[in-house]
């Protein structure tokens, strides 16, 4: 994704090269724009004739589409093309693990849904500003070129993280296993809101046939619900603490919170991190958060309230209130996305960790992170395939912790617990569900010839 800069495209209106401007359509595309503006409205008020508004509306939105397309390069058809894989393969998990549906982020779910579309939603504001004159193209190539780009990036990192989520669960579908939380079958890919409580629960529990659940939890730790200072004050950690793309817990575990802990939360037996660049190593960002000063309740609400006020003024067009006092600027420390992967091993400790990569990752970077402790499954594409390892070791942590198993009762089997709860109730005595059926059990056992001979002549 290369934006060739506005100033030299901008070259073709005073040359009359036909070059710059093929490789910049959206520039003519803007001056059309511009000039019907000029002639129809130099008010900028946005208000037409019927026909005028059609010819309007189609030159805005080819504006739109010429500079994404511009701006996202070959990176969108791409992403395209990933989205294609991502939805055929959750079609199939659902129907593996017999859901009624997904839940998306509104963004994803945006994105999933025409990635085009979405990217075009990305810059109607700044394009409404430059048509109103209060940015000029340039500001505007480089404003709206970013958001661009950094949406695409961000989704297509949560395309890839979510097709590696999925993809383990259709593996571990196909060995017998089951969902059972959330109870209304419907798999849980967002986390909007899902905090407010006070806890952290997972994305989704499954219990394996042959012994064992796994509990996961998609990009946590996350801030929790508070209402004070002293409530702000315990849940800060959760606000900087480090957060890997994947923590897999063998049992049920409903919530992760620990706080006071460092980090927060209970410790994790597996992390999984995935990565879908080709050069994901070479990469850099600035890591804010273990070295931020906690804010005060009232600290943090006037920061939201700041930005709130600004973005409502600047949409007004009234004059901005004078900023709130800014905090003490935080410290921040730049580390490499191989780094940070070593440093999620180190915070977290795992009984395992997996790095999952899209493409080979180099024998330098294998041994770094190997020697480290992290395991590495790389080369892994969009191929479920390459994935059986890792959903392997993720059934035999299930089974190292057994906790309880949910035995799922239909139809018939319904009929018959309560005909023998009714039975036993009629006789005076009480019983659980649960005595009842280890009592029958216990009955087959001390029956073992008569039980097996019923079961075979069931199957037959």
């Amino acid at each position: 994704m290369i934006s060739k800069g506005f100033l030299s495209s901008f070259a073709y209106f005073d040359s009359g090269s036909m070059t710059e401007a093929e490789e910049a359509p959206w520039i003519a595309t803007y001056f059309k724009l511009r000039e019907f503006l000029d002639t129809y409205d130099k008010q900028r008020r946005f208000r037409f004739a019927p026909d005028l508004e059609e010819k309007f509306r189609k030159l805005r939105e080819r504006l739109r589409e010429d500079f994404v397309r511009w701006e996202a390069g070959g990176d969108l058809k791409v992403a395209i093309e990933w989205v294609e894989v991502f939805k055929r393969d959750l079609s199939a998990v659902e129907k593996e693990l017999g859901l009624r549906g997904a839940l998306l982020s509104k963004e994803f779910k945006s994105f999933v849904e025409d990635p085009l579309a979405h990217l075009k939603k990305k810059i109607f504001i700044y394009l409404h500003d430059l048509l109103r004159g209060k940015i000029r193209a340039e500001e505007f190539e480089r404003t709206a070129g970013a958001a661009v780009r950094t949406s695409l990036r961000t989704n297509m990192r949560t395309v890839y993280q979510s097709w590696v989520f999925i993809t383990l669960l259709r593996l571990l579908g196909e060995q017998g296993a089951r969902i059972v939380y959330p109870e209304h079958k419907c798999l849980l890919l967002e986390r909007s809101g899902r905090q407010k409580a006070g806890g952290i629960p997972p994305n989704c529990i499954i219990h394996l046939e042959r012994g064992g659940s796994l509990s996961f939890f998609l990009e946590a730790p996350r801030p929790i619900g508070w209402e004070d200072t002293e409530d702000l004050k315990k849940a800060w950690s959760l606000y900087t603490a480090m957060r890997p793309d994947m923590l897999v817990y063998a049992g049920e575990v409903m919530d992760i919170v620990r706080l006071g802990e460092d980090p927060p939360i209970l410790r994790p037996n597996i992390v999984i991190e995935c990565k879908e660049l080709s050069d994901w190593y070479l990469r850099a960002r600035e890591i804010r958060g273990p070295f931020a000063k906690p804010l005060t309740a009232e600290e943090w609400r006037s920061k939201w309230l700041e930005g709130l006020w600004e973005g409502l003024a600047d949409v007004l067009g009234v004059k901005r209130s004078e900023a709130i006092a800014k905090v003490e600027e935080k410290k921040a420390m730049r580390l490499k996305d191989l780094q940070i992967v070593a440093l999620y091993r180190s915070l977290y400790k795992p009984d395992a960790m997996f790095l999952v990569s899209r493409d080979k990752v180099p024998r330098e970077v294998k041994s770094y992170l190997e020697n480290r402790g992290i395991e590495v499954v790389d080369g892994v594409g969009f191929n479920m395939q390459n994935l059986k390892p890792l959903a392997e070791r993720l059934m035999e942590m299930a089974r190292k912790v057994r906790t309880k198993e949910i035995i799922e009762l239909r139809d018939e089997g319904l009929r018959l617990l309560d005909k023998v709860m009714r039975l036993v109730e009629s006789q005076g005595i009480r019983a659980s569900k649960e005595d009842v059926i280890i009592n029958a059990l216990r009955l087959a056992l001390s029956q073992e010839h008569y039980y097996l001979e019923l079961l075979k002549r069931n199957k037959a």
